[in-house]
């Protein structure tokens, strides 16, 4: 291991970047949050990519039923 590094040229954020991700913050319910997070520990997997999952469910839904994102009917 060196005794020092050189980070001056170094760039923040992830070390692999996600393909069709993007990084984004939102405010999320402490309820909603809580229940995800025990879904997905109980699932064995991440609250995030569970979260991801049901929007892209509800989106599917309101598409098929010819309604908008905001699932209110066109």
């Amino acid at each position: 291991m060196r005794t020092e590094y050189e980070f001056s040229e170094g760039n923040r954020g992830a070390l692999i970047p996600s393909k069709g991700k993007t990084r984004t913050t939102i405010y999320i319910d402490n309820a909603v949050l809580a229940e995800f997070r025990a879904r997905a520990e109980r699932a064995g997997t991440g609250y995030q990519t569970m979260m991801n999952k049901a929007l892209k469910i509800f989106l599917e839904i309101n598409r098929r039923r010819g309604r908008n994102q905001a699932g209110i009917p066109k």
